[in-house]
């Protein structure tokens, strides 16, 4: 296909050529370590919910610490222990994996059995604590979904691990990660796919129909047409 455009093709030297490698690697190390860090405001009996797209078999912690906003200071404080938050997750089928209250600073984790849209939802116990009735609500939520989720400072001190032993672990996970990316997005591709290829049948089908009910109304006028000059005696 170059000869026939004109492109003259130079092989790369073997030295280029595994720098393209090394680079191409390391841009999916650093797609597979996935997380995102935000804050936000809610009301007294708000719900905020956020969508993360998660692979099969895949782990996911989250840490939140909140802060009340204080009308004296006119600033946000941390809240004190009494104000909670209850999360809860939902998988793509919108069945509930997790659903438990924490405090006011905490930490949730959970892994995912089937890979898609999974629905994180957060709200505080405001009816339990009258302080924060008519008040804002500050959350900072950090998530980390895969290898990017593990500690592995306190992976090496628990396994005893040399540094040379924990970096070849963190790329052995992340690899695995990277694969179930990939293996989620092959799933996303032949989901596209069916649902394609199912639109086009229907588009099909319904042309088809189309047609059908043209021609019966081409033929229906057709004799309507006929009897109406056979009875007129114009044929």
């Amino acid at each position: 296909m170059a000869v026939e455009l004109g492109v003259r093709v130079v092989r790369p030297r073997a030295g280029t050529e595994l720098g393209g490698v090394m680079r191409t690697l390391l841009l999916l190390l650093w797609l597979a370590t996935r997380g995102s860090a935000l804050y936000f405001h809610i009301g007294e009996t708000e719900k905020k919910c956020f969508i993360e797209e998660i692979p099969d078999e895949t782990m996911v912690i989250g840490n939140y610490r909140t802060q009340l906003y204080d009308k004296q200071r006119e600033e946000y404080q941390p809240a004190t222990p009494g104000l909670g938050m209850f999360v809860e997750v939902k998988d793509p089928e919108d069945k509930v994996i997790l659903a438990r209250q924490y405090g006011s600073e905490g930490r949730f984790t959970f892994t995912s059995h089937t890979p898609g849209e999974h629905q994180i939802c957060l709200h505080s116990n405001s009816t339990k604590f009258s302080l924060f009735a008519g008040g804002m609500l500050r959350v900072h939520l950090d998530i980390q979904v895969g290898e990017h989720a593990n500690d592995y400072a306190e992976i090496a001190a628990k396994d005893k691990l040399s540094e040379l032993q924990l970096r070849v672990r963190q790329l052995v996970e992340q690899v695995e990660q990277i694969q179930k990316e990939q293996n989620y997005q092959r799933w996303r591709e032949e989901r596209f796919r069916q649902t394609s290829e199912s639109t086009n049948q229907r588009v099909l089908w319904w042309s088809i129909l189309q047609t059908l009910i043209l021609v019966a109304i081409g033929v229906w006028q057709m004799r309507h047409l006929k009897s109406f000059f056979e009875a007129k005696k114009l044929v």
